[in-house]
């Protein structure tokens, strides 16, 4: 479902990046309420935030983790609807790797021979890119970091998909909520201001939001994890094509030389992993 993301962002290509985002974080917490009472995990909730009131370093692990989804759901928003639907995927094909990096520098885990030739390789990808148009590229490194850095402050607050969204959505409402009263008095807020096909989607913008992760959380729990990590980089292809042949946009020959080592490094990267899952397996049986 996140590989669709790019088709769905594109029809709100004529509304302000913030404006859609500022709407996405009200109408995904509004659905994720919704969602909670439907599937009777209302009472949880009230339960998890009353845990968070008597642990305030939690409440702000939370609200920074709040902070990251939001800024990789601005550039997202931002890069499709500005014609870098191709560099968003590179970005998530970072991410992985990237993350690996972080659970070295901060939760001091052991890298695999194969994880620390993967990340290098990756590093050589990037490096070429760098070198070939003589910029950062920003986007993508912008929503590698982000989400890398969200799973590491998730990984300290572990909570189910559903709360982990109303949460992350409530502690950024009110400044989403104080955005869209400014536009509104300005008179250039989008909700109610363009027209009622807009506002529909801005609505939906929470569904889209929620479903994935509820299908997510829900295969998390049937499918071994050398599946997920597999379909972990369906999201990132699928973004790829319709950038090429959907969007048209540019690949160059650097963007080939550089996706083609950072596709060696995850295939290398998934092997090692999956290895490694083998041999736990063993281990434990």
């Amino acid at each position: 479902m996140w590989g669709l993301f790019p088709l769905f962002w594109t029809l709100l290509a004529h509304v302000n990046s913030f404006d859609i985002l500022a709407n996405r974080i009200v109408w995904s917490f509004v659905f994720s309420v919704v969602a909670m009472i439907v599937l009777n995990k209302w009472h949880r909730f009230t339960d998890v935030v009353r845990q968070l009131i008597e642990s305030p370093k939690k409440a702000i692990i939370l609200f920074f983790a709040s902070v990251c989804i939001s800024v990789n759901w601005f550039m997202y928003i931002w890069a499709v609807a500005n014609h870098h639907v191709i560099d968003t995927s590179l970005g998530y094909y970072i991410n992985p790797l990237l993350s690996i990096v972080f659970g070295v520098i901060i939760y001091k885990e052991t890298l695999l021979r194969g994880q620390k030739i993967a990340i290098t390789i990756a590093a050589i990808g990037v490096a070429i890119m760098i070198v070939s148009y003589g910029e950062i590229p920003f986007i993508a490194l912008t929503l590698a970091v982000s989400f890398a850095l969200y799973g590491v402050m998730k990984k300290q607050v572990q909570l189910e998909a559903l709360h982990s969204v109303a949460l992350e959505t409530l502690l950024i409402l009110p400044i989403a909520l104080g955005y869209m009263v400014y536009q509104w008095q300005q008179g250039q807020a989008a909700f109610l201001h363009i027209h009622w096909t807009t506002d529909v989607l801005l609505i939906v913008s929470g569904l889209v939001t929620i479903i994935p992760l509820v299908c997510f959380a829900v295969a998390a729990k049937n499918l071994p994890l050398y599946v997920l990590g597999f379909l972990q980089y369906m999201t990132p292809t699928m973004t790829l094509l319709f950038g090429l042949f959907l969007y048209g946009e540019t690949f160059s020959q650097a963007d080939i030389i550089g996706f083609s080592f950072i596709w060696l490094s995850l295939f290398i990267f998934s092997v090692a992993t999956y290895r490694q899952h083998r041999r736990m397996n063993k281990v434990a049986s």
